[in-house]
């Protein structure tokens, strides 16, 4: 049968609040729940998958279980096409070039060329496979910057799917702290690390923000590299910079153009300089230096 979507519109502290009760609600039944920004300074919304049901019986269900004044705004339901989802993400995502690398899945295997430095990546995961343009772009400019300089300690905020890492591990063997803070993406990143052959290069811990005892006991660093989202970017700006070396580069993605500016201004404000900025499908790489150095 084909799964059903719950919504729920709010605000950020209503949506949360929203998602927490679901999430207890229908724990034994093991119903996904997500609470997300719709656009940036927009509305948020709480959701839920059903695997199987009818839309009205779906809302009346959450409705018994969490109470009509939980929400501060109705349940919307509809239904979700059923799809082959690995078969149609096998077709879609073909091998992506980003400067020197290809990142790819098993079933392109033997299409990657010597000269090529091949990241497979399962085309079933979630978490970031490189075919989205700030994952490429990213990729991208970490191989131009591998190439001016030499980087001894490296933290990947937000790795996800470990595609960053295992780049930076095969292009320069460098030793990488990969953090995310989903335990289920540190899990698919250690497991594409060995896939890959560089585990002995990556660390996986999962870790909200950047206050993990590992990742201040592997600091400072040289080179950060954070592929997420705006807002939070903009959070971290002052504690990513007591985490960095002098001189140290920083490298931020998973930035829409539009968020360009706000996200510059955050860490101008911690002392760090523009080196390079670099789009791609609207989205938008950008490199720091904190010294006055040539990236």
């Amino acid at each position: 049968m084909p799964m059903i979507r719950a919504r729920v519109t709010a605000d950020e502290l209503e949506a949360r609040r929203i998602a927490g009760i679901l999430e207890v609600a229908f724990e034994e039944e093991g119903y996904p729940v997500s609470v997300y920004e719709t656009v940036m300074d927009g509305p948020w919304v709480a959701e839920i998958l059903f695997y199987d049901g009818e839309p009205e019986a779906v809302k009346a269900e959450i409705l018994d279980k969490v109470g009509s004044d939980a929400f501060a705004a109705p349940v919307e339901t509809d239904v979700l096409e059923e799809i082959d989802w690995v078969a149609k993400s096998l077709e879609s995502l073909k091998p992506v070039r980003a400067g020197q690398f290809i990142v790819h899945g098993s079933h392109d295997r033997d299409k990657i060329e010597s000269f090529d430095i091949g990241i497979e990546i399962e085309a079933a995961q979630a978490f970031g496979t490189g075919h989205h343009g700030t994952t490429a772009g990213c990729l991208e400019e970490l191989g131009r910057l591998f190439k001016r300089h030499h980087y001894s300690s490296v933290l990947d905020l937000g790795t996800g799917s470990g595609v960053l890492a295992i780049g930076m591990a095969k292009l320069a063997k460098a030793h990488v702290l990969a953090t995310d803070i989903d335990p289920i993406a540190t899990k698919a990143a250690t497991a594409n690390a060995r896939l890959n052959e560089v585990p002995g290069l990556i660390e996986c811990v999962t870790a909200a923000g950047v206050h993990h005892p590992r990742i201040r006991a592997r600091a400072p660093f040289d080179l950060i590299v954070a592929n997420i989202l705006a807002r939070p970017l903009m959070a971290l700006a002052h504690p990513i910079s007591r985490l960095m070396a002098r001189p140290g580069t920083l490298v931020l993605s998973g930035l829409r153009v539009a968020d360009g500016p706000r996200v510059l201004a955050s860490y101008r404000n911690q002392g760090f300089r523009l080196v390079h900025r670099l789009e791609r499908e609207d989205w938008l790489t950008l490199t720091f230096a904190n010294t006055r150095v040539d990236l």
